[in-house]
């Protein structure tokens, strides 16, 4: 034992036990599982190697402290990773850098959630510990030229050998291949190559740019001509637009890909309730932090008499995608938002033409949109006007002056100070973000003055305290609601206006067994902790069940059909949930629930009652048209695709 003792380890053995084990923890932590362990390590080497090479350019102490400085900036970064993770329920990208305008706002919750997660992030330390314990069996010389080209050579050809690997099974949408070179999948990338290749990857297209490629595997329904019959022929939301010769005059391979997908593409079908709203007012509420788990009839009887009249959608879901700013970027554009999206949503500025605000001032509507926080956050002073919103206000901008702002603000001081501002500028279209319902969910001014003004409601159930305070905040969303009906009823008008309400994301903050205490079944933390209502509601409506699939990406083109505007369906990657099209809700690591089922991590599992003739062909399918969802909303905000095709 002495004498090997005396011969101390390379430290490379150190640095692998480093990388390792903390893609070891990420795996367990983020997707419960070791899939993908084997390309995670040999695409992990290399870069061991590169770690080897820089902690040993120096003399003996420059070299242990590089090797403490990577240790604590790797493991502080794996444990980051963690905390973003469990806060916004997707994978970082440096993406996100763009949209951190107000990261700090969230920094009433962040403690919080380390406190939830503190035995986690304990052990993504732990390779700190082992290297204060074990630096003095490992040698930190600095190495001699031969020892440098071997490094160098085993670095090539490992990193050889690992391309070479991505050729497994590369035909499958989300292959290693795929996943490496032509789809932006951020948690499918970190599940199968760790998270050390996925941010080289993220850095890489963030620097360089990226552009994702549309999927061959989708079976896209080809347009057809229908055979002539006695029968009327169903008519479909769509517009007229040359594709040929727009293909043909095209020089950008992206766009013309985009082009042949759209024109080979079939339009939703107009229906019995096209045009049923026309003419109507429209109040679109995007409420922070509402879930279905809120609705009760003693509790929230606002909520709960608008979610079980009107149309009733008993299958739709609200997959968080980075906060609310993703909630909000689908509702009102009918596009999926991941971190680069998003970001370039915020930095192009596109004009989104078929987007609330647009689409309904074509058709001579007064468009207004309130927001009663910061009028800034997440750039919405840009934004507003990227959907259509000629007139926005919020806290900063005119919204102060009217009620208090003070954090947190409440949403029955926003509806009852800006309804007088636009009630008689009939027809309008009118937009709430609120923020009553934010987090953190407890008792004190500091951290949630709403729940604690509520907590008379709350204080004798029989659930955990962040849970009541939860139900607390979302009585002032019902109380909001309310005042909205009573103020449309006493001025005449709530006969002609529809209101239209849906969830940002889920109560994040609270763990998936605090929000099963308020659901009626048990949800998984992935897809069922989604599931929502799709408010949408007139009184004068009758009540219409609607069993088929859908999500946030659905509200806007559903309303476009129900309010009779001309749009092209095609061109909107949701779908009308009260058309003939498949029912679909995509989340943000790209599984998906179907009218026949759910996918979620590689399993498929049928609904009850259902049958497929080939269930591998569906999920190829279905596997297809998701990552070509996400494709075309990417490249339909880069290419501005909407000025380029209505100019």
């Amino acid at each position: 034992m002495g004498v090997f003792m005396k011969k101390k380890l390379n430290n490379i053995f150190y640095l692998s036990f480093l990388i390792i084990y903390l893609e070891l923890l990420t795996k367990i932590f983020l997707f419960k599982s070791l899939n993908g362990l084997f390309l995670t390590i040999i695409f992990s080497i290399p870069f061991i190697i590169i770690l080897y090479l820089i902690t040993n350019i120096f003399q003996r102490k420059g070299n242990l402290i590089t090797t403490y400085f990577i240790c604590l900036i790797t493991c502080f970064y794996y444990c980051f990773q963690l905390i973003f993770s469990k806060l916004f329920s997707v994978v970082f990208s440096f993406n996100t850098l763009n949209l951190a305008s107000n990261a700090l706002d969230f920094s009433n919750i962040l403690f919080d959630i380390i406190i939830k997660n503190l035995g986690f992030i304990i052990l993504y330390f732990i390779p700190l510990i082992v290297l204060i314990i074990t630096q003095k069996y490992f040698d930190y010389r600095r190495f001699n030229l031969k020892k440098f080209i071997i490094s160098l050579f085993s670095l090539v050809i490992i990193w050889i050998i690992s391309l070479l690997c991505l050729n497994i099974n590369k035909n499958t949408t989300y292959s290693a291949y795929n996943l490496y070179y032509n789809i932006n999948n951020e948690a499918k990338t970190v599940e199968t190559f760790g998270l050390f290749t996925y941010t080289r990857l993220d850095l890489k297209r963030l620097l360089f740019g990226f552009e994702a490629k549309l999927n061959d595997d989708e079976k896209i329904n080809q347009p057809s001509t229908p055979e002539e019959t006695e029968e009327e022929l169903p008519t479909y939301n769509e517009i007229a637009i040359d594709f040929d010769a727009l293909i043909a005059s095209e020089s950008n391979e992206t766009i013309k890909s985009m082009l042949e997908y759209f024109k080979n593409s079939e339009a939703t079908n107009k229906n019995e309730y096209t045009g049923i709203f026309e003419g109507k007012n429209l109040i679109f509420i995007l409420a922070e932090g509402f879930n279905m788990i809120a609705v009760d009839s003693d509790l929230t009887p606002t909520l709960y008499k608008l979610s079980h009249e009107g149309f009733v959608f008993n299958n739709f879901y609200s997959p968080v995608f980075l906060s609310t700013t993703g909630g909000e970027f689908q509702a009102t554009t009918g596009l999926i938002p991941t971190q680069s999206i998003l970001s370039d949503w915020k930095k192009y500025q596109p004009t989104i033409s078929y987007a609330l605000g647009h689409a309904f001032s074509k058709l001579g509507y007064t468009a207004n949109s309130y927001h009663n926080w910061t009028y800034t956050y997440y750039s919405r002073q840009k934004t507003m006007a990227t959907l259509g919103f000629t007139s926005y206000m919020g806290c900063g901008n005119g919204l102060e002056d009217l009620m208090n702002c003070s954090w947190l603000p409440s949403d029955i001081d926003m509806i009852n100070e800006t309804l007088p501002l636009y009630q008689d500028n009939e027809p309008f279209v009118t937009y709430y973000v609120t923020v009553s319902g934010h987090a953190p969910y407890a008792y004190n001014s500091t951290g949630n003055s709403i729940a604690l003004k509520n907590i008379d409601y709350v204080k004798d159930l029989p659930y955990k305290n962040n849970v009541k305070a939860y139900l607390a905040t979302q009585i002032e969303l019902d109380k909001a609601l309310e005042s909205l009906i009573t103020g449309l009823e006493k001025e005449g008008i709530l006969d002609d206006t529809v209101i239209a309400l849906v969830g940002d994301h889920y109560p994040y903050t609270l763990t998936i067994d605090e929000v099963n205490e308020l659901s009626d079944y048990k949800r998984d933390e992935v897809i069922e902790v989604n599931r929502s209502n799709f408010i949408l509601w007139n009184n004068t409506l009758e009540t219409v069940e609607v069993d088929k699939v859908g999500s946030q990406i659905d509200v806007l083109p559903t309303l476009l059909n129900l309010f009779g505007v001309e749009y092209d369906s095609r061109l909107i990657v949701g779908k009308d949930i009260l058309s003939d099209a498949p029912g679909l809700a995509i989340f943000s690591n790209h599984s998906w629930v179907s009218d026949y089922g759910t996918y979620n991590s590689g399993n498929f599992t049928l609904k009850e009652g259902i049958t497929l003739e080939d269930e591998e062909e569906y999920i190829t399918s279905i596997n297809s048209i998701v990552a070509n969802r996400f494709t075309l909303s990417a490249n339909i905000i880069k290419y501005n695709m909407y000025e380029y095709l209505l100019k």
